[in-house]
């Protein structure tokens, strides 16, 4: 069994002083099959964040070409890992080798950050003066497990872009992905200290990145509970958050949809990754008159999941991460059986020939009210609520009643009508009729379902800081530009 034992701080693989083990559960197995190092705390956030620091000083004016090469070689060598990452991830977390977005993914959104050095104006001019972005600095990225690598990536593309310096902690469930991903930036020449790699518990490594006055920035994605506890940590010292959170994303079936599709998408949608996905469309709300005709295309979409291990490219659907959330699913199954929801399909406990690893039945509530625990917690796993309402505008009022804000989705006919019904919608990201999102445009939330957007060149400027340089005339635009 192979242990991860070392740390990866300003250039270098190094082992904490009080290095322990932990071992790492294959959620089909239950068994371990690796281990990593424990210990990482606030001895080592400190070592990287000089690190980070000292490495900033150079880095932060290297020229957009030399960064837009850099990428080029990350991507060169994250290729050449890709089916490694998928192996790993499988066995870390669960995700099917056959979920290709998960390895394929992050390599369209390194593509988008380099292209868009070649594109982004980080100086304007308005009037006499001298709009001018620059990177912000020292950035702590703390990443969750259910994209162990995709979110990781997006998080440090951005800031080597930028141009700063970063401190990465990943999920206690998903290090040994992000232990991969340090190599890859090794082996494609990141310079000393530019990117460092803790491993540790949230907190203790979590909570010091956040709380450091050296670091400029926190870039969070993870629970709603834990991002309070990042943005109060953060705001001892006036430092800038971008946090991605929590989500109950509604998808609104206007009566003029086409059901079927709708319904379909829905459960592929909302089950992906064994539905521990906070954009997941996990309320679906359909007229009170279609209920009947739209469950039994839920159902039977559900049947074509396959169910089993994670490495077999011809499963669909994994475990759960682990024990933990296993447990949450049940809870919130078994109380939506208590509060008097319909079971279409799924229910509680393992699916039937599933005695080994953490497998949740894919489940489907139906005649769902809005003030039912399984209609307003995140779940987290593949429990899809139905809700009936009796009017559109009921409808958007039941959608948008809820403490967050990430998701929304319409199916209809009318465009027109959707364009404006998406629009009332209280959340950062609307898809119409299924349409797929793109690591071009911004993602992030409304409400409690975060700060800040990630992605594209709004999420470019997360990374960025604004300064105005006045008394420059017309012959301003003749000077040379600034190095960055």
């Amino acid at each position: 069994m192979k242990h991860y034992g070392n740390l990866y701080i300003d250039g270098m693989w190094v082992a904490p002083e009080n290095a322990g083990q932990k071992p790492l559960i294959n959620p089909f197995t239950e068994t371990a099959f690796a281990s990593v190092v424990t210990g990482g705390g606030v001895d080592e956030v400190n070592k990287a964040v000089a690190a980070a620091r000292r490495a900033f000083e150079t880095y932060s004016k290297t020229t957009l070409d030399e960064r837009a090469a850099l990428i080029d070689r990350i991507i060169a060598a994250y290729e050449e890992r890709a089916d490694e990452i998928a192996e790993i991830m499988a066995q870390e977390v669960g995700i099917p080798v056959s979920a290709r977005a998960q390895t394929t993914g992050p390599i369209g959104h390194m593509k988008v950050a380099r292209d868009l050095l070649k594109s982004y104006h980080f100086e304007r001019h308005l009037g006499d003066t001298i709009i001018r972005r620059e990177p912000i600095g020292v950035c702590a990225l703390i990443s969750p497990w259910n994209w162990p690598v995709q979110t990781p990536v997006i998080k440090a593309i951005y800031g080597l872009a930028a141009g700063c310096a970063l401190i990465m902690k990943p999920s206690d469930a998903s290090p040994v992905s992000a232990i991969i991903l340090a190599e890859i930036f090794e082996k494609a020449g990141v310079p000393q200290g530019v990117f460092n790699l803790i491993i540790g518990r949230g907190r203790d490594v979590g909570a010091a990145m956040a709380s450091h006055p050296d670091v400029d920035l926190v870039s969070f994605t993870g629970s709603t509970q834990a991002g309070a506890q990042v943005g109060e940590a953060a705001a001892r010292t006036i430092k800038r958050v971008s946090l991605e959170l929590g989500g109950k994303s509604a998808n609104i079936v206007l009566m003029d949809a086409d059901l079927e599709k709708a319904a379909r998408w829905n459960i592929q949608r909302c089950f992906f990754n064994t539905g521990q996905s906070c954009h997941a469309p996990s309320r679906m709300l359909v007229h009170e008159s279609q209920m009947d005709a739209v469950v039994p295309f839920l159902v039977d979409e559900v049947a074509r999941y396959r169910l089993g291990d994670p490495r077999d490219p011809e499963t669909t659907m994994g475990p759960v991460v682990n024990q933990a959330q296993f447990d949450s699913i049940q809870r919130h199954i078994q109380i939506g059986i208590d509060e008097g929801a319909r079971l279409a399909c799924g229910g509680t406990g393992k699916p039937e020939g599933r005695n080994q690893g953490f497998f949740v039945k894919p489940t489907v509530f139906a005649d769902v009210s809005p003030d039912m625990t399984i209609a307003r917690e995140e779940i987290f796993g593949p429990v899809l609520a139905v809700i009936p309402y009796q009017t559109e505008q009921q409808a958007l009022e039941i959608a948008n009643d809820s403490i967050y804000g990430l998701g929304g989705y319409v199916f209809g006919s009318d465009r027109k009508k959707a364009y404006e019904f998406a629009s009332g919608l209280r959340a950062g990201r609307i898809c119409f009729n299924g349409a797929a999102t793109n690591s071009l445009t911004p993602m992030g939330g409304y409400k409690q379902s975060g700060i800040g957007r990630s992605m594209g060149s709004v999420g470019l400027e997360e990374y960025l800081e604004i300064k105005s340089v006045y008394g420059f005339d017309e012959e301003a635009s003749r000077l040379p530009e600034f190095t960055f």
